[in-house]
């Protein structure tokens, strides 16, 4: 019975997040210190040989978690590990549409002096261009919410998403 016990605990432990919760605590979390303290912890076991969306997911709550930290030099190291692994991801799955609209909301919402905004033409063109390929509803809904809060597509644009 322990070692079913332990088996379990083990599974409980290595399992990754689910996506779906993902995309649905991501945009709560950036004015939300809990939850963003909640996914980081969920986010922990994630490594370079997982999926390139908990990857990028990984590093976008790591970038959040600076936001909510206190020392200078912890934001700092938060976000440089954050931006690390987002672009990880990216270069493990390039052509993967919510990897890249994951790195896009982090440089949309990074300030300015951080300048990380490099990447906002690209990968906000890749999304106009591949949005219509996307075969997963739920991923559709979710670009097609993020688009129409979004400050970086142009009105006209986001009518290509309605």
């Amino acid at each position: 019975m322990k070692l079913l016990f332990s088996v379990f605990i083990i599974f409980l432990t290595i399992n990754p997040p689910d996506l779906a919760t993902l995309r649905e605590n991501y945009p709560k979390a950036l004015n939300n210190r809990k939850l963003t303290e909640t996914m980081y912890k969920e986010l922990s076991e994630v490594t370079v040989a997982s999926d390139g969306v908990l990857i990028a997911y990984q590093g976008a709550i790591t970038t959040l978690m600076a936001k909510f930290s206190k020392g200078t030099k912890e934001k700092k190291e938060l976000f440089k590990k954050g931006v690390s692994l987002i672009e990880y991801a990216v270069g493990k799955a390039p052509e993967n549409i919510e990897v890249r609209l994951v790195r896009l909301s982090v440089q949309e919402n990074t300030p300015k002096f951080l300048k990380y905004q490099a990447q906002i033409d690209e990968d906000k063109q890749f999304i106009m261009d591949q949005y219509n390929q996307v075969a997963s509803t739920s991923v559709k809904k979710y670009i097609k919410e993020y688009v129409i809060q979004s400050k970086v597509f142009l009105e006209e644009e986001k009518k290509l998403f309605k």
